[in-house]
């Protein structure tokens, strides 16, 4: 369920609109309220984490489209998925890095579910799908109730959710209830949007 939405008499020195008229989007996800928001802050500390060196393989730049019949899309899009789907316990936000990278900072709402955890030799992946909302069906998985999901990992030159996404179809996950957040978080931080740090969880 959608809360509430900010307009521009809640800015601050460093927040700058999502887009016009629009500085605050909360969402509540699993009785929790969450709030998206761009500060310009969290664009300038990841300008400066960016300045890493990159490896291609794997870090090479990812295609536009994932796979065909799964839909591309981008922040407001995302944010879009939280409000509508998320919200409402239709569709699932997959961080598709590693623990430890989640619990440094995640988009609010997002889930961690790592790459590897929907390899076709984890003996935990019929277990995973029917926890995602397949059935069982004939001694088959059955998707119709599956939800949707937006999938995304460290970047538009991370594989991460590239290899995620493959491995969800190759188990019979429908395209259809797939999105990919190509961006995923260095897009995502570039924008100054708001962070859910898991560090002191567990």
């Amino acid at each position: 369920m959608v809360l509430a939405v900010g307009f521009g008499s809640a800015l601050t020195a460093q927040t700058v609109p999502l887009i016009e008229d629009l500085t605050e989007v909360r969402v509540e996800v699993n009785g929790n309220v969450i709030s998206i928001q761009r500060d310009q802050a969290i664009a300038s500390r990841y300008s400066r984490q960016a300045k890493l060196p990159w490896n291609c393989p794997p870090d090479c730049i990812q295609p536009l489209i994932a796979a065909p019949g799964v839909t591309t899309i981008a922040e407001l899009e995302t944010i879009a998925f939280l409000e509508t789907m998320v919200s409402t316990s239709l569709g699932l936000l997959i961080d598709t890095r590693a623990p430890g990278q989640f619990a440094q900072g995640t988009i609010p709402g997002a889930v961690n579910v790592p790459t590897a955890a929907l390899a076709p030799g984890n003996p935990y992946l019929g277990e995973i799908l029917l926890a995602l909302g397949a059935q069982t069906q004939g001694g088959a998985l059955n998707f119709d109730t599956a939800l949707d999901l937006t999938v995304f990992g460290a970047g538009p030159s991370s594989d991460q959710a590239v290899r995620t996404i493959d491995n969800l179809l190759a188990a019979g996950y429908p395209a259809s209830k797939i999105r990919y957040y190509r961006g995923g978080m260095q897009d995502w931080q570039s924008q100054g949007l708001s962070l859910s740090v898991h560090q002191n969880e567990g």
